[in-house]
């Protein structure tokens, strides 16, 4: 959910207009909408290149793992995941939150890959390793306002058991 409908949703449901400090939260969202969208566009173009670059780096850190066993169906399938979560990132830069993580990124994420036999050590590595070549493409002022969205994601693939829950519409972390 973008802050624009969050702030309209909040105001509608205590039926008042939506406060200075909204409104400004609003302006600056607005402001920083041609910046939000070059770097999900700049994620878009180079989501294979930082996929490639990610997996070679990981690879290094993690030589046995499912992804680099030979298996290409394997690799497709870890790579296709990571290009995923940096579209899933591109959307919350869009948004100017963590929503679309929250909403379609992570829940059963951690299930998910323990079900299929993959290391959860493993995985953290790899949104690490792409965390930094997303950072490194975009430079360090882009960088910003990528790196929380990675590590919301590294948060839930490392908090013991289920990582949050929904307390009126905000994530509280177990």
């Amino acid at each position: 959910m973008s802050i624009v409908k969050q702030v309209i949703e909040n105001a509608d449901e205590e039926m008042r207009y939506p406060t200075p400090g909204e409104i400004r939260m609003i302006k600056n969202f607005c402001d920083s909408g041609k910046r939000r969208i070059e770097i999900a566009t700049t994620l878009a173009k180079n989501q294979r290149r930082i996929v490639e670059a990610a997996s070679e780096k990981f690879w290094k850190r993690c030589p046995i793992t499912p992804s680099n066993s030979g298996n290409m169906r394997k690799t497709a399938s870890c790579q296709r995941d990571q290009g995923w979560y940096i579209r899933l990132v591109a959307y919350c830069v869009l948004a100017g939150n963590e929503q679309p993580l929250l909403e379609i990124g992570i829940v059963g994420m951690k299930e998910m890959y323990q079900s299929l036999g993959i290391p959860l050590f493993n995985w953290v590595e790899a949104i690490r390793c792409i965390k930094e070549e997303a950072c490194n493409l975009l430079g360090e002022e882009k960088a910003v306002e990528v790196a929380p969205y990675f590590d919301y994601l590294l948060k839930a693939l490392t908090t013991p058991g289920p990582p949050y829950f929904v307390n009126d519409g905000q994530v509280e972390w177990y």
